[in-house]
């Protein structure tokens, strides 16, 4: 593997971190600013609505200008954002501060871009495998590193959160060398709806962006619906939160570095995706069934396995259907339809959650899994229009 994708590998290993270090923390801090259920979900979908309007301009302008200065101008926007999330005194700067960070933060998609400039078509799906073990690394080291500033506050994770950012802004100025060898040509920039409209014609990747989305989505509606199920019907801590996020991490990181290699040489990738959205489905279903911590640990361990591979495989499936001078567009949709995803998913959750009836923190899971199912149905019927030749 050359050596920028180890480079960028690292660059996605410390920008993950200071993402994942919120994860068991953006919950309860809303609610530490008095937001309810309903409210608190916003702090989860403005930043992805934000993504969602920034992160097609980043990809097209990383086509233009190369990879390496958006990835800085993204990166000094996360720390920036960070630091007010974790001085903020009152609801609103921590709103505008999750703004801030969704709107420069279009990174992983120029990651992505750098992964697919610098590997063939074979050794690609290695090369987003290593990219998502990195990112899956930050999934066990960000909920540890969020543990020790809870003891604190919460809002030191936020702090924690920009320092990190700041050493991912030093490695990717002192050590990343510009990938993008041929700049697109300048154009005028199709942007917001038109462009994501012009996005579902491309010729195969239009119906993987589509199926992409919806996957998004569902995956939303439970990353939203798990905090405040585990928090408060099965009255766990912030810190129990944590160590939980550590254990899917280090499942999430083994099935990156070996599963997907190692599946991926022996299965058809289509067979694959196909297995792990019934996976995802199947559990999504289960989980709310019991309200009891060590069955819904149990499911949601499982879960994460198999969930692991799925986001690597649609990253690659789009990767191969476009040419070289259009990754970084192709991956900036992909991230776009991603947020707006990820921005839609926390509100619905938290549209059926009602806080003076317990049951209904389960209603969201029990639709993402019916809704996850549909979309492996619609993967099945669809899938001669996106296989790769």
């Amino acid at each position: 593997m050359k050596r920028e994708v180890w480079i960028v590998s690292a660059i996605a290993l410390v920008n993950s971190l200071s993402f994942t270090v919120l994860l068991p923390t953006l919950y309860p801090y809303g609610r530490q600013f008095g937001l309810n259920d309903f409210e608190t979900s916003f702090l989860f979908s403005i930043f992805s609505i934000a993504q969602f309007i920034a992160t097609p301009v980043i990809g097209q302008l990383s086509d233009r200008w190369g990879r390496r200065p958006l990835l800085l101008v993204s990166l000094a926007g996360t720390m920036l954002a960070n630091l007010m999330a974790g001085l903020a005194t009152a609801a609103w700067v921590l709103f505008l501060a999750r703004f801030l960070d969704g709107i420069t933060g279009g990174n992983n998609s120029v990651i992505q871009a750098v992964i697919a400039d610098v590997t063939d078509a074979e050794n690609r799906a290695r090369g987003f495998s290593l990219f998502g073990a990195a990112f899956g690394v930050g999934f066990v080291l960000g909920p540890l590193i969020s543990l020790g500033a809870q003891a604190i506050s919460l809002g030191a994770s936020f702090l924690v959160s920009a320092w990190i950012a700041g050493i991912a802004l030093g490695v990717t100025y002192f050590f990343l060398p510009e990938t993008l060898e041929e700049r697109s040509q300048p154009r005028r920039f199709e942007l917001g709806l038109a462009k994501l409209v012009t996005g579902l014609t491309i010729p195969k990747v239009g119906i993987l962006l589509l199926i992409n989305f919806l996957i998004g989505t569902t995956f939303t509606i439970f990353t939203y619906a798990f905090q405040p199920y585990f928090l408060n019907v099965l009255n766990q801590t912030p810190q129990s939160l944590a160590l939980i996020f550590i254990v899917y991490g280090v499942l999430g990181v083994l099935m990156q570095t070996f599963g997907v290699p190692n599946l991926t040489k022996r299965f058809n990738l289509l067979l694959i995706l196909f297995v792990a959205l019934l996976i995802r489905s199947v559990a999504f279903l289960a989980m709310p069934i019991w309200p009891n911590v060590t069955y819904f640990v149990s499911i949601t361990i499982f879960f994460s396995i198999f969930n692991s591979l799925v986001q690597p495989i649609i990253n690659t499936l789009i990767s191969l259907n476009v040419d070289a001078q259009q990754q970084g567009m192709a991956m900036g949709l992909n991230s776009s339809y991603l947020s707006i995803s990820n921005g839609i998913g926390p509100v619905i959750a938290g549209v059926l959650i009602h806080q003076s009836n317990l049951a209904s923190y389960g209603y969201p899971l029990y639709l993402a899994g019916a809704c996850t199912f549909g979309v492996l149905l619609l993967a099945i019927q669809t899938r001669t229009k996106y296989a790769p030749s």
